[in-house]
């Protein structure tokens, strides 16, 4: 697969499971990519960690479109029936329970369901970020990422990086397969019929089981 199609393949696949109705947060990088892929006849929220819901594309049409920016900084849009608040607020939403969905990127994850995505040691970094609530506090958490980082597996049977959480996984979504995360182990539910199984399991160092209803992804 070419490095460029990558991150397009796996947001595509990650809007397949938000729903109608559905209250998401979205990390920075890749996930941001996901709304350009949902059905238009469903309609979600979108909620910033950084204090609003109702997260939408930069209005070029709004005078005060420099000022709004998403949790990454990014320039972003409000909806016409969205609002800001502080960030006790944002945190409360999410801590609470509120947020049906949050997409987010990693740096591990493993058979447990363990996620370690906001520290590399030795590097600088401005902190974990709300990472830690929002993998508690969703009621669903995906993460979308490359499978691989320079040909290194991602995917481990147990994480070697300080943890944001412990056990909290549902679904990993690569440009390689989907994966779901049971009680008993990893569960390969999907493949990009670019590779095999066998080359699935190579670039993953946790085992998968296979799912007898295997399908292409799409």
């Amino acid at each position: 697969m070419e490095k460029s199609q990558i991150k397009p393949f796996i947001a595509k696949r990650v809007a397949q499971e938000l729903h109608d109705g559905d209250v998401v947060n979205l990390g920075i990088g890749l996930p941001t990519m996901v709304p350009d892929f949902l059905d238009p006849s469903i309609k979600i929220t979108l909620q910033s960690e950084n204090g609003f819901i109702g997260l939408a594309a930069v209005d070029e049409t709004n005078p005060d479109r420099d000022y709004i920016v998403n949790a990454g900084g990014q320039p972003a849009g409000i909806e016409k029936d969205g609002m800001f608040f502080d960030s006790a607020t944002s945190f409360s939403i999410i801590r609470g329970g509120h947020v049906d969905a949050t997409v987010l990127g990693s740096l591990q994850v493993d058979k447990d369901g363990n996620i370690a995505n906001w520290i590399i040691p030795g590097k600088m970094v401005p902190g974990m970020g709300g990472a830690m609530d929002l993998v508690v506090g969703a009621k669903k958490v995906i993460v979308a990422m490359e499978h691989t980082q320079k040909g290194a597996p991602k995917i481990l049977n147990q994480c070697t990086l300080p943890l944001t959480a412990k056990n909290q996984v549902n679904i990993i979504i690569t440009e390689m397969a989907v994966i779901e995360v049971t009680p008993d182990g990893l569960l390969l539910t999907e493949y990009n019929p670019e590779f095999t199984v066998e080359q699935i399991q190579e670039a993953t160092e946790a085992p998968l089981t296979i799912s007898k209803d295997l399908k292409p992804m799409c």
